[in-house]
C-alpha cells in the first residue's frame, strides 16, 4: 500500500516522501512540479500522454496545469519518491519573472538527466526528509530553493518566455466559463458541481466541457480535482477540530469512503495516513 512518509508545507508549497506501489490517476494541479527517485525501484510517468522514465539519473518534471499520472507497472517492487509542488508566489518573492514557473511552457521537456550536483543537492532534501525527530522548515526551504535554481537554469525556458514578454495567464477568454470557474471554486461542498457549473453559464454540459477545453486546454473535472485537492490538503495542514467525514462532506463527497479513494488515487496515501505524517511534523515543530 502507498504511504506517505513525511509531509512538509510552507510558502514553498509541498515537499512529500512518498512510498509508492500503486497507480496514480490522471491529475494536473497549478504548481510547477519535480520528481525525483529516492529509493527503490526505477519507474515510470505519464506526463501529457509521454511515458517517461524515473530512475536514479532521470528526474521528471511537469508543468502547471499539465496532465500527468504514475505510471506504475504491475508487479514492480515499491519506489521511493521524492515530490515538489511548488508554489509560483514562492519563486516569484525571489525575482518575479520566476512567476513564469507557473506558465505551461515553463519546462521544456519532461525527463531529464540529473548531474552529480544536481543529484546530491536532491540527495540532501532526501536524507532530511528521511531524518528522526525536528527538520526545520527553514532548513527544507534553502535546500529546495538551491535545488530549484539549479534546475530552472539548466532546464527551463524561463529566460527564453521572458525574452518573449510571455505572462502568466490570468483568467478565462471566455465570459461564460469564466461564470462557470466562480460556481465550481465557490461550490466545491456541491456532488453535482461541475453540471450546475455547466447550468450557471447557460451551457449544456457537453457544450460546457468542450468551451473549457479550448479555453483552458484541460477538462473541467482536472481543474474542479485539483480545487477539492487543494482545500483538502489546507485542512489536513491545519484543522484539529473536525473530523474527515466533514471535510470529505465540504468537498461534495456522499461519504467518507468516496473521499478517501479519491485522495489516495491522487496523491497515493489516504487522507488519514497523510494526516498522521503532517501532524507528526507539526509535533515536531513545536518541540
Amino acid at each position: 500500500m502507498s504511504t506517505a512518509q513525511r509531509v512538509f508545507h510552507g510558502k514553498f508549497g509541498r515537499v512529500a516522501l512518498l512510498d509508492m506501489d500503486r497507480p496514480l490517476v490522471t491529475h494536473s494541479h497549478h504548481e510547477c512540479h519535480v520528481l525525483v527517485k529516492a529509493s527503490g525501484a526505477d519507474t515510470f510517468f505519464n506526463v501529457n500522454g509521454r511515458q517517461v522514465p524515473l530512475t536514479d539519473r532521470c528526474a521528471v518534471l511537469v508543468n502547471a496545469w499539465q496532465p500527468h499520472y504514475y505510471d506504475y507497472q504491475p508487479g514492480a517492487e515499491q519506489t521511493q519518491i521524492l515530490a515538489l509542488y511548488i508554489e509560483p508566489a514562492w519563486l516569484a518573492e525571489a525575482q518575479q519573472s520566476l512567476a513564469l514557473s507557473a506558465h505551461p511552457g515553463f519546462f521544456s521537456q519532461p525527463c531529464i538527466e540529473l548531474n552529480s550536483k544536481n543529484r546530491a543537492m536532491a540527495d540532501q532534501l532526501i536524507a532530511e526528509a528521511c531524518s528522526v525527530g525536528l527538520v526545520p522548515r527553514e532548513r527544507i526551504e534553502f535546500l529546495l530553493f538551491d535545488f530549484l535554481i539549479e534546475l530552472i537554469e539548466d532546464y527551463s525556458q524561463w529566460k527564453h518566455l521572458r525574452r518573449l514578454g510571455a505572462q502568466v495567464r490570468q483568467g478565462f477568454r471566455d465570459a461564460r466559463i469564466r461564470r462557470s470557474c466562480d460556481y465550481l471554486q465557490n461550490h466545491l461542498d456541491d456532488p453535482d458541481c461541475l453540471t450546475n457549473a455547466a447550468q450557471a453559464a447557460g451551457l449544456s454540459r457537453a457544450h460546457f466541457f468542450t468551451l473549457f477545453r479550448q479555453d483552458t486546454g484541460m477538462t473541467p473535472t482536472l481543474m474542479v480535482n485539483d480545487a477539492r485537492m487543494r482545500r483538502a490538503f489546507l485542512w489536513l495542514e491545519r484543522e484539529r477540530n473536525g473530523t474527515l467525514g466533514q471535510l470529505a462532506e465540504n468537498l461534495g463527497f456522499s461519504e467518507q469512503g468516496h473521499f478517501t479513494r479519491f485522495f489516495r488515487q491522487h496523491i497515493g496515501a489516504s487522507p488519514s495516513q497523510y494526516r498522521r505524517v503532517v501532524d507528526s511534523y507539526r509535533a515536531s515543530d513545536r518541540e
